[in-house]
């Protein structure tokens, strides 16, 4: 029996990263002798165990082959003489095809330490192709370490684009889409996994809605870059600079999804794209299972994001009304992330990513004046259906006494997107 440090730890460990969590590799072993060992079973398709100690996974080393098309499509094998050279070679990606025995010998027959050296992300082998998943982590990776320079190698995107065209992107289940999407938007560079995945044609395929952006036009004055799918990508990637949030940054993603539901006639103009963004998230919800943070907040910063662009040409009745739309004053934490996420758009244009974006600072003060009011004693005034109009009534008046006469005007950092 011998144990193997395996994957993201040892690749890790070449990038002077410290490890987020330690995989194991056992080879020589049976089920029954590591259930003998003390260790706790917890693979369901292949023999996967818990340390008894450490609670670290170890997994019995495995050979794999394709039987149905899918990400659950293989039959594995699990022999004793299976060797840790056959192990690696089933996995993904030469930089996680590494192990390290107990002696701190390296075990790398794929290239990986050269690969990692050289910031390339390329295959192990053919074998690739029949995991569809793998298309996501090889755009995923990509993304991780895009600050330090690593690309898709060309074969390696190629062959993702022959899975693409044979359907296998078609076969992924929702679940681990979310999965892998999720971890790239809570990483440093999430606008690289979706341009990833656009290169090699698997966006289409897996984010239709977002694809859809690509070519559509926008008004130059307002929108330099013109094309809106570029301006998804550069809000996306201010969203990352402004906000850890992974809520945050689904949201600047899918804020603009109604432009692609446009009519050409109208373009560059688009208006009412943002009732038909909510309609699109909807749908992309009943998809894939989106945690209900990322989908409220995506649903109100696609609906609301012009009306927060417009913060001070607003009527005071109509900034009101949008904090009671936005629930501001029972989630004031959500309506912060609104207000992030409004600002990586109107920084998300060729040109303005470092502007001032002072409307966000007019809709936090409105909503402290607003919430300042005392609704309990304004209660006790009124009876029945008045209380909530005469609360109303006073939001405003607390909006008003608020912004004053100084409200500045903000043609220029104000991206029009209604026009």
């Amino acid at each position: 029996m011998q144990v193997y440090l395996v994957g993201g730890a040892v690749r890790d460990e070449q990038l002077g990263i410290p490890p987020r969590e330690r995989d194991w590799c056992v080879v020589g072993a049976t089920p029954d002798e590591m259930l003998a060992l003390g260790y706790k079973p917890v693979g369901k398709d292949f023999p996967v165990f818990l340390h008894p100690e450490t609670s670290e996974e170890y997994a019995l080393a495995r050979t794999e082959r394709k039987t149905a098309a899918g990400y659950h499509g293989f039959a594995f094998n699990t022999d004793p003489g299976v060797t840790i050279e056959e192990d690696l070679a089933r996995r993904d990606l030469t930089i996680n095809a590494l192990a390290k025995d107990e002696r701190g010998n390296l075990i790398d027959p794929f290239g990986g330490v050269e690969d990692i050296a050289r910031g390339i992300i390329r295959h192990v082998s053919d074998a690739f192709a029949e995991d569809p998943v793998r298309i996501l982590r090889a755009a995923r990776f990509a993304a991780r370490f895009a600050s330090r320079r690593f690309a898709i190698a060309p074969e390696t995107r190629d062959l993702m684009r022959k899975m693409v065209a044979a359907g296998e992107a078609d076969a992924l289940v929702p679940d681990r889409v979310w999965r892998e999407t999720e971890a790239a938007l809570a990483g440093p560079d999430p606008r690289i996994y979706f341009e990833a995945l656009r290169g090699c044609r698997a966006l289409a395929a897996i984010f239709p809605e977002i694809d859809a952006l690509f070519g559509v036009p926008q008004p130059p004055k307002w929108h330099p870059e013109v094309d809106t799918g570029i301006h998804t990508m550069m809000v996306l990637e201010q969203a990352a600079r402004l906000s850890d949030d992974v809520d945050v940054r689904f949201a600047a993603l899918v804020h603009d999804l109604g432009k692609a539901t446009t009519d050409p006639e109208e373009w560059p103009s688009h208006p009412g794209h943002e009732a038909r963004g909510r309609q699109i998230i909807n749908a992309m919800n009943d998809r894939l299972p989106l945690p209900r943070a990322c989908r409220d907040l995506g649903l109100i910063v696609a609906e609301f994001h012009t009306h927060c662009h417009r913060a001070a040409e607003l009527r005071d009745k109509t900034v009101v009304k949008l904090l009671e739309k936005t629930d501001a004053f029972r989630r004031p934490e959500r309506f912060e992330k609104f207000l992030l996420a409004c600002e990586a758009d109107a920084r998300g244009r060729t040109g303005y990513e470092n502007c001032n974006y002072p409307q966000a600072d007019l809709l936090r003060s409105a909503l402290a004046a607003a919430a300042g009011i005392d609704s309990a004693a304004i209660a006790q005034q009124h009876s029945g259906s008045e209380i909530p109009e005469a609360i109303y009534r006073a939001r405003i008046a607390a909006v008003r006494l608020g912004r004053g006469n100084s409200e500045p005007s903000l043609p220029e950092t104000r991206p029009a997107h209604t026009r």
